[in-house]
């Protein structure tokens, strides 16, 4: 079989027959060898014997949420190709060549982009229209460097399922079709984009989707799905403004009556900054070990068996030099008032001690995380296998 359509549904009786006919029809039409299938999320409306008459396979998926219906529905289906699409009316079944087209042509994920094809007055609110859907699909390409896709929530995708399953989506709810582009970004999997239409949905109700709520999550999903936005680049950029104020301090470009607090900056900021990359390594580990992130890194110390001694060896030189360094300094100036160390100097030993203390610490991180890659990537066998 060529071609499943997939439509996720709760209690959507109204709509649920047009959407299953215009589908038929385009297999029928398309001499396209393929299948209907409703992922039926509990409805209780009679959407359920609905679809069964009407010649569409259901699929019952208990597990609540717009994600897990999908992802129960892709399983399921037959087809080598799958198309995804709601089944409120609002997306036109009966278009579906041009992503059968690219799909044929060896794409992975062809997704529908809703502006290009067109948007019906009042089926789009003003502020996801002009404002949400552009802002976080601009976000989401900028952050996982996505030049094909300019409508990350088109409901109304292609792909082969051969290629999402190993993405292995985890997202049970409205973050799923988020999660799959991002996911097929990462893995490098080949992806198109074709113009298509939105309609005004045939609902008596009001829709699943809430604005407020369902924007944090989106933007929830891509910081979660990204160490190095969350935590890699403001950590660096924090570590080199606090460095930045040492040097200045050091050099005598701020005023004495701004010391004491270009010191607590130049701390506080460099000792966080440096926190966060240690964070955004560690997140990059954990991606790759829970299948977030395709096993390919460039931070060496995640494949480095080595990394824990050189953290810790690292780590002791650092603490260790600072402490000689405020001995001797303590011990060369002879008067009280030169005995005492400048803010300058205590800033610069501060932070030496604290992220010696870090890096420590982080090493034995990364030697517990080591182990556990070990023991995922080469199992111990149980006694009588």
């Amino acid at each position: 079989m060529e071609l499943s359509i997939v439509m996720p549904c709760l209690n959507e009786a109204r709509t649920l027959p047009i959407c299953i006919r215009k589908a038929l029809t385009f297999l029928r039409e398309s001499g396209v060898d393929g299948e209907v299938i409703v992922a039926d999320n509990g409805s209780t409306d009679g959407s359920i014997a609905i679809a069964e008459e009407l010649g569409a396979r259901v699929v019952h998926v208990p597990a609540k949420g717009y994600g897990a219906a999908l992802s129960a529905g892709i399983y399921e289906a037959e087809g080598t190709f799958v198309i995804m699409g709601d089944s409120d009316d609002s997306y036109n079944f009966l278009g579906l060549q041009p992503f059968v087209d690219k799909l044929r042509e060896g794409y992975d994920l062809v997704m529908g982009n809703r502006f290009l094809g067109g948007i019906s007055k009042g089926a789009m609110p003003f502020s996801h229209r002009f404002i949400g859907n552009p802002m976080l699909s601009a976000l989401g390409r900028r952050i996982y460097d996505h030049q094909v896709c300019g409508d990350f929530y088109c409901g109304l995708r292609g792909f082969r399922k051969a290629a999402i399953l190993p993405l292995n989506i985890q997202s049970t709810g409205m973050e799923f079709a988020l999660e799959m582009i991002i996911k097929s970004q990462l893995y490098q999997l080949t992806i198109a984009e074709v113009p298509t239409t939105l309609s005004v949905d045939g609902r008596d109700r009001k829709p699943h989707l809430k604005t407020y709520r369902d924007g944090w999550r989106s933007l929830r999903l891509y910081l979660l799905m990204s160490p190095r936005w969350t935590f890699g680049i403001p950590g660096l950029v924090t570590t080199s403004a606090g460095l930045a104020a040492l040097a200045a301090a050091i050099l005598g470009f701020i005023p004495p009556e701004w010391m004491g607090i270009a010191h607590v900056f130049s701390t506080v900021a460099t000792v966080i900054g440096y926190q966060a990359i240690l964070l955004a390594i560690f997140a990059k580990f954990i991606a790759i070990e829970s299948s977030l992130h395709p096993p390919a890194t460039k931070f060496w110390m995640l494949q480095n068996r080595g990394t824990l001694e050189q953290f810790v060896i690292s780590g002791f030189v650092m603490t260790f030099g600072c402490t000689i360094i405020g001995i001797v300094a303590r011990l060369w100036f002879k008067s009280p008032v030169e005995g005492a160390l400048s803010l300058q100097l205590q800033a610069f030993l501060e932070i030496g001690l604290i992220i010696g203390g870090q890096t420590i610490l982080a090493g034995f991180y990364f030697g517990l995380l080591y182990l556990l890659r070990e023991r995922r990537l080469f199992p111990r066998k149980r006694r009588g296998d």
